[in-house]
C-alpha cells in the first residue's frame, strides 16, 4: 500500500516534494512472526539533487543569438538578385498591339484599351516575353532550357511581389515553392551541360545559384557557442602575440645599438689578446646598417601618421 506526498524545493530548501511511503507486510516463517513496519525514502537534503552543478553558461562574454530563418520563397534564399521590372501601363496588351483600329481611334478608347484598365496576367505576359526575349536562342525558341529557365523567373518574381501584398495566400505560396523548386533542378541540369552558358544566364537574369546542401547541419546553440569560444580563443591569442610583437619591435632599436657595441668590444678583446677575431668589420657595419634602415622607416611612419590625423 501506498501513499504519495510532496515537498517544494526554493532557495537550497525543501519545502515541498513528491515521496512515497509504503507500508509494508512480511511473514517470517523462520521466527514465526508477522512483521509490520513502514519504510520511508530519506528525506535529509543531502541525499536529493538540489543544485545544478553543470551546464552552467560561459563566464566568456559570448552572446550567440538565433539567426533568423529565411522564408525558402524570399528572394535571399530563392537567389534573385532583382525584382520584377515595372512594365510600361500605356503601352496595349498582346491582343490589341497589331490593331489598325487602335491607330484611329479616340485618345479615351486608346486609354481604356491600354493596360491601365486590364488586370495584372496581361502584363504578366508582355513581362515574361520580354524576359524569353532576353536570352532565347533563335527567333522561335520557346523549349530550350534557358526559355524556361527565363519564364519560370518571371513567374516567381511576380508570385514573390503578389506575397509581400498578401502574405496569407497559401496558393501563391505553394506554386511559389514549386516554382522555386523546377527552376533549381533546371539549373543544375543546365550547369552540368553547359556551364558557360549557366553563367551567362544567371548574368542575363541576375540569378545566384544556391543548391541544396549536401549535408543538412541543424543549428544549435551548444555547437554555435563552441563556435564562438573557438573564435573568441583564436581572437585572444591572437592580441597577446600582436601585443608582445609590438613589445619586441619597441626594443628593437635599443638591441641592434647594444649588439653593434658588444660586437665591437668583442673584436677588440680579440685584437689585444693576439687571437684571430671571429667577428669581422663586415658584420659590425651589417649591424649598423640594419639600425640605420630601421629608424629611417620608424621615422617614415611617424611621418605618414601625422598627416593622416591632419587630413
Amino acid at each position: 500500500m501506498a501513499y504519495n506526498y510532496f515537498l517544494l524545493v526554493r532557495n537550497g530548501q525543501i519545502l515541498f516534494r513528491t515521496f512515497s511511503v509504503f507500508r509494508m507486510y512480511s511473514n517470517s516463517s523462520k521466527c514465526g512472526v508477522t512483521c509490520k513496519g513502514l519504510h520511508r525514502l530519506s528525506l535529509q537534503p543531502q541525499f536529493h539533487q538540489i543544485f545544478r552543478n553543470y551546464a552552467f553558461k560561459s563566464d566568456l562574454k559570448i552572446k550567440w543569438v538565433r539567426p533568423p530563418k529565411i522564408p525558402c520563397i524570399k528572394p535571399e534564399k530563392s537567389g534573385d538578385l532583382a525584382l520584377l521590372p515595372a512594365v510600361d501601363k500605356n503601352q496595349y496588351p498582346l491582343e490589341f498591339q497589331k490593331s489598325e483600329e487602335l491607330k484611329t481611334a479616340d485618345k479615351l478608347v486608346r486609354r481604356v484599351f491600354s493596360l491601365e484598365f486590364f488586370p495584372r496576367q496581361h502584363s504578366m505576359k508582355i513581362l515574361r516575353i520580354e524576359m524569353i526575349n532576353s536570352v532565347k536562342r533563335h527567333a522561335l525558341d520557346g523549349g530550350s532550357s534557358e526559355s524556361k529557365i527565363a519564364q519560370m523567373t518571371a513567374d516567381i518574381r511576380n508570385f514573390q511581389q503578389l506575397m509581400e501584398e498578401f502574405p496569407r495566400d497559401k496558393r501563391c505560396k505553394v506554386q511559389l515553392k514549386e516554382l522555386i523548386d523546377r527552376r533549381k533542378k533546371w539549373l543544375k541540369f543546365l550547369r552540368k551541360w553547359d556551364y558557360k552558358r549557366f553563367e551567362w544566364l544567371l548574368e542575363k537574369l541576375d540569378l545566384v545559384y544556391k543548391p541544396a546542401p549536401s549535408e543538412f547541419h541543424w543549428i544549435t546553440r551548444k555547437d554555435s557557442l563552441r563556435k564562438l569560444t573557438d573564435k573568441h580563443c583564436a581572437e585572444v591569442r591572437q592580441q597577446r602575440l600582436d601585443a608582445y610583437r609590438a613589445s619586441l619591435e619597441g626594443q628593437q632599436v635599443d638591441f641592434l645599438r647594444e649588439k653593434a657595441k658588444k660586437l665591437q668590444w668583442i673584436r677588440n678583446e680579440e685584437q689585444e689578446c693576439g687571437v684571430e677575431p671571429t667577428v669581422s668589420e663586415a658584420d659590425i657595419e651589417n649591424v649598423l646598417k640594419q639600425l640605420k634602415e630601421l629608424q629611417l622607416s620608424r621615422e617614415q611612419t611617424l611621418k605618414d601618421e601625422v598627416k593622416l590625423s591632419v587630413l
